[in-house]
């Protein structure tokens, strides 16, 4: 299930973020602060274009999903982006980790297609998290673009993932605009 983060989520939140195997597979990598985390919150929360929501499963809090750079509502093609972790000690501890990953990718594309009405949904991937390159495959989402980043020293290949709204991955009859996608690249944002 997702629901709405609140300020109560934000301590479990960030501990999630800082779990080893999280800060290995995200486009930073440094250990978020609390000043740090709490600044991003409170941008975050006075962001129209950003959405943050708790992942619950089984009735404890297990993951987040966060969706921005959204479109405003009733725009023709509005999209938007997005980006999860989980909780992986808690979901480990309780052997749920792989059923969690492919649950929650799951309940935030269908988010994406009937809460927020997205035409198109988009993310980065890292070139070494093949399990979640291939989830997205799974999902309807297409590589459509990389680039080689420097992330802490390390060169590391980021792709760049589409899925059109009911499954549709973009593919080379269906071309995402590349100005149109560097202009939506997220900036960088530390969560």
């Amino acid at each position: 299930m997702l629901r709405p983060a609140t300020d109560a989520d934000t301590d479990r939140v960030r501990i999630w973020r800082n779990h080893p195997e999280v800060r290995r597979v995200s486009l930073t990598r440094h250990e978020i602060s609390e000043a740090e985390h709490t600044a991003w919150w409170a941008r975050v929360a006075a962001d129209p274009t950003r959405l943050v929501l708790l992942y619950e499963r089984g009735g404890e809090p297990s993951g987040v999903v966060t969706f921005f750079d959204l479109d405003p509502e009733g725009s023709e093609q509005r999209t938007g982006w997005w980006g999860y972790y989980l909780d992986n000690a808690g979901l480990e501890a309780r052997g749920e980790l792989l059923p969690a990953w492919i649950q929650i990718q799951r309940e935030a594309v269908r988010y994406a297609d009937d809460a927020l009405g997205l035409a198109e949904l988009h993310g980065e991937v890292l070139g070494i998290n093949e399990a979640v390159r291939r989830l997205n495959r799974r999902n309807g989402f297409a590589e459509v673009g990389s680039d080689v980043r420097d992330l802490d020293g390390e060169q590391v290949e980021v792709f760049r993932v589409v899925r059109r709204r009911g499954g549709t991955a973009a593919t080379t009859d269906q071309p995402v605009d590349p100005a149109a996608a560097a202009d939506r690249t997220p900036g960088g944002e530390p969560q």
